[in-house]
């Protein structure tokens, strides 16, 4: 359940935040800049690790951990070197950020109906549990992400 409120939260930011540059603080020294390198690390890495995690859990049980190691694998690479060309592909075609936001609702979905502590009691309540709890994913990241855009560009346009 954390994973999937996690992915929902990264799928609203990633809307939320999709046309502004990111206010980054300057550190004077160079311990103070190692630390927030690393911790933005950890945090891309954290989001990676649980996106990719719920992309393998969709796959048949007995590929999920392969499915994981390739994702992963694959993964690293392309942020490292995919990233600039993806900006490019984002800049120009914007509606690729809501598309991919939209699938971190729909992973968060999954996740979250498929948690064990509340699989059995949700899916006894309702028939079409999965399905249902990944639409509602879609549209919540979809339409809060945009409302908070909308939000901001308000609140930066009277500034």
């Amino acid at each position: 359940m954390i994973g999937a409120i996690l992915l929902l939260y990264i799928g609203v930011q990633l809307l939320a935040d999709s046309d502004e540059d990111p206010e980054m603080k300057a550190e004077s020294n160079i311990w103070g800049a190692i630390r927030t390198i690393l911790i933005a690390d950890l945090v891309m890495s954290l989001d990676n690790v649980i996106a990719v995690a719920a992309a393998a859990q969709k796959g048949p049980e007995e590929t999920r951990l392969l499915l994981l190691i390739i994702g992963l694998g694959l993964s690293i690479p392309l942020i490292i070197f995919g990233s600039t060309m993806l900006l490019k592909v984002m800049e120009r075609f914007p509606i690729v950020i809501t598309l991919g936001a939209g699938l971190l609702g729909l992973l968060a979905g999954g996740m979250f109906v498929e948690d064990p502590a509340i699989k059995e009691t949700i899916q006894v309540a309702m028939e079409d549990a999965h399905t249902t709890f990944e639409m509602v994913g879609v549209v919540f990241v979809v339409l809060l992400g945009t409302w908070l855009k909308r939000k901001n560009r308000r609140k930066r346009a009277n500034k």
